[in-house]
Parts: structure tokens; sequence; C-alpha cells
């Protein structure tokens, strides 16, 4: 039976779906390699926010600081932090330990958005044990 957060599921016109993570944090790394995506929504290109691309150029654009969370493009429509990680794991398989979990923490809007938070502080505070800068692509000092 569909639920509500079928909606989310692209329509077979954007099945292209990019995700731009920060690549020097072992633990974006790891979750992007271990994120499976199911075949009927799309291909799903990984993108790292600390190289140039045209995505980064164009979240910087829009105003989305990448080191505030990573960013998910479905279609025409980008997501950032929660809201992208919730709609990732809505896309992800339910095949693996791995996705079952996340799909298990991540499914619900609610508690992915008080769960962020705490993983997004994880990373900073992994980033600076390993001595990595933020990705720093709104140019704050």
């Amino acid at each position: 039976m569909p639920s509500e957060d079928d909606s989310n599921v692209p329509a077979p016109s954007d099945r292209h779906l990019r995700l731009v993570y920060d690549g020097e944090c072992p633990m974006c790394r790891r979750y992007v390699r271990w994120q499976r995506i199911r075949h009927d929504v799309g291909e799903l290109e990984l993108i790292d926010a600390r190289q140039d691309s045209e995505a980064r150029r164009e979240l910087t654009a829009m105003g989305f600081d990448l080191d505030e969370g990573f960013a998910l493009q479905i279609g025409e429509q980008w997501y950032h932090g929660s809201q992208a990680l919730h709609r990732l794991t809505l896309l992800g398989t339910r095949s693996g330990l791995f996705n079952r979990l996340m799909y298990r923490l991540f499914a619900s809007p609610e508690r992915t958005a008080r769960l962020y938070p705490l993983f997004r502080a994880c990373r900073t505070g992994l980033l600076q044990v390993l001595g990595k800068g933020p990705i720093d692509n709104l140019g704050r000092k």
C-alpha cells in the first residue's frame, strides 16, 4: 500500500540524482559507499563537495552551506541536511543491515531533523581530530 512518503520518490523523468557530500570525512565516505539506492529510482551521482563542480557552484549560489550538511538533488529540486538524509533514506533499498538501520532511523522526517545535528557534530569533531578544515563553500572567514 502506498504511503504518504511515496510522493518523494522521483518520477521516471527525474531518474538522475546527485548527492554532494564531504569527501574528506571518513564517516561521510563510508555512508555514501554503503547506501544503496533502489534500481527503479535511478542513478545516483556522488560529488565531493571539496572539489570544484557545477553542483557545488549551484549550491553556493543558492546559499547552501555544505559544512552544515550534504545536499541531494532529485530532478530539479535540491534538499539539504536532514531533508536530504530523509529523502535519500526513502530512496534506498531495505537490503542489508546498514540500509535497514538507516531506514529505521531516518524514515521519519521529524526523527531525522532531531538526530541530524548529532551526526553533524560528530562529523565536525572527527574532521577537527583529523586536522581537516571546513568545506567553506560560502567563503566565510
